[in-house]
C-alpha cells in the first residue's frame, strides 16, 4: 500500500559556486567546459573550468519543490554537498517514500552518479529513474553501442583511442568527417565545434585534447550528416513515447557543424545556443516516425531504463535512425527537449513531474508486492 501523502525528497548535489556566479565566471572566461578532474573540483578552482550542465538542475529545484507541494506531496529538498556520509545520515533519520533523484555527478565525476543510486539501493530507499547498472552502462558510450549493435540497433561506426599516438590512417577504417568525444561524459561535455574533424592531423589533435583534459579515452565516430531527434519516453511495463522533438540547425553560422555542442546546450547568447532551436513535434512521415519510435523503445528496454529517459537519434540521408545516446534521468528543466515533448503531449511542467513520480511509485509498489 502506498502512503496517502507520500514523502518525496528531491536529492541533488550542489555545485561549488552559486548558479549566477558560475554563469558570470563562465562568460568572463570566454570558454566553457566541464570540470576536467576531481582534483580541480575539490580545489574549488572556480576561475577555471565550470560545469554549467549542473546549473539547470539546481535552478529548477525550488520550482520543483513548490510544484510537488501544490500537487499534495510532502516534499523536502536535500543537498548532498559531495558528502556521502551526510546523505546516509539523512536517509537514516527520515522516512522517505521516494527520492526524486537529481544527482548527476559527485566530486566532479559523472561516474559517481551510479554510486549515489547504489547507496539508495543498499539502503532500500525507492527513487526515480534508472538503477546503478543502467546509469553506469549508458555513461560508457562504447558499451552502450556494443549492446545496441548486438541487437540490430544502428549506431555510428567507431573506434576508441586511449592515446593520440595510437592513431594511424592505415588502421582507421572510418570515413571522414569524424566526431571526437570523451568516452564517459554526458550533457555534451567535451563537445565543441572543433569536435568534428576532417583529416588525420585534426583527429590527432582533438584526441590528444580529450585525453589530456578529461583523463579518459577519445571515442571517434563517423559523423552522420542529417536530422537530430530527441525521443522522450516515460513508463516501465508499457513505456510511452512522447511527441518527438527535433533540433533545428538552420540558424547556425554556415561554417559551424550541425551538432549540439556544450555551448549549444548550456551557454546562452552563444551562436551555438541561438542556432540550435528545438521544435516539437518533429515533421516526420508516418513511416519514419514509427521507425524512430521503435528504435528508441528498443534502446530504452535494452539498456534497462526505468521510469523516464531521452534517446537521441540521428537520421541519415536515407532516414535510417542511428542512436547517438541513451540518456537515463535526463534533464527535465522547463526549456529542455524532454519538457518540450511533454508539453506537446498536453502535459504542464507540473503534470510531467507528477507523471514521473507516479510512474516510480507504481513500480516501487509492484516490486514490493512481487517480493
Amino acid at each position: 500500500m502506498r502512503p496517502e501523502k507520500p514523502h518525496i525528497a528531491i536529492v541533488f548535489n550542489e555545485m561549488i559556486v552559486e548558479p549566477e556566479e558560475a554563469r558570470k565566471l563562465a562568460v568572463e572566461a570566454g570558454r566553457v567546459m566541464a570540470l576536467a578532474s576531481c582534483s580541480e573540483n575539490t580545489a574549488g578552482n572556480v576561475g577555471g573550468v565550470i560545469d554549467l550542465s549542473e546549473i539547470g538542475v539546481i535552478e529548477e529545484r525550488e520550482k520543483m519543490l513548490e510544484v510537488l507541494q501544490e500537487k499534495g506531496y510532502h516534499t523536502t529538498l536535500f543537498n548532498i554537498k559531495g558528502d556521502i556520509k551526510r546523505l546516509i545520515k539523512f536517509l537514516e533519520e527520515n522516512k522517505i517514500d521516494l527520492i526524486f533523484n537529481l544527482c548527476e555527478s559527485l566530486k566532479g565525476l559523472a561516474i559517481n552518479e551510479m554510486h549515489v543510486a547504489g547507496i539508495f539501493e543498499l539502503m532500500n530507499v525507492p527513487y526515480t529513474g534508472a538503477g546503478p547498472l543502467a546509469l553506469g552502462t549508458c555513461l560508457n558510450k562504447v558499451r552502450t553501442k556494443v549492446i545496441l549493435n548486438a541487437h540490430g540497433i544502428p549506431t555510428a561506426r567507431h573506434i576508441l583511442y586511449k592515446k593520440a599516438e595510437e592513431i594511424n590512417l592505415d588502421d582507421l577504417h572510418l570515413s571522414f568527417p569524424l566526431i571526437v568525444k570523451p568516452l564517459r561524459e554526458d550533457a555534451s561535455i567535451g563537445i565543441e565545434n572543433s569536435s568534428v574533424v576532417y583529416n588525420i592531423e585534426s583527429l590527432r589533435q582533438r584526441a590528444a585534447f580529450i585525453a589530456a583534459t578529461y583523463n579518459q579515452p577519445a571515442l571517434v565516430e563517423e559523423y552522420i550528416e542529417g536530422r537530430e531527434l530527441n525521443v522522450a519516453i516515460i513508463g516501465n511495463e508499457q513505456p510511452s513515447v512522447l511527441p518527438i522533438s527535433e533540433i533545428d540547425f538552420s540558424k547556425l553560422p554556415p561554417n559551424y557543424p550541425k551538432i549540439v555542442t556544450y555551448n549549444a546546450k548550456w551557454v546562452e547568447g552563444t551562436a551555438e545556443y541561438i542556432g540550435t532551436v528545438g521544435t516539437c513535434p518533429a515533421k516526420l512521415s508516418p513511416e519514419v516516425e514509427e521507425r524512430v519510435r521503435d528504435v528508441a523503445l528498443q534502446a530504452y528496454k535494452l539498456m534497462e531504463i526505468r521510469d523516464y529517459a531521452r534517446v537521441d537519434i540521428r537520421l541519415d540521408g536515407q532516414n535510417t535512425p542511428f542512436v547517438l545516446e541513451v540518456n537515463p534521468n535526463p534533464d527535465i528543466s522547463r526549456d529542455t527537449g524532454f519538457a518540450r515533448s511533454a508539453r506537446a503531449a498536453g502535459m504542464t511542467f507540473e503534470d510531467m513531474l507528477a507523471r514521473i513520480i507516479e510512474t516510480a511509485l507504481e513500480r516501487t509498489c509492484q516490486q514490493k508486492y512481487a517480493d
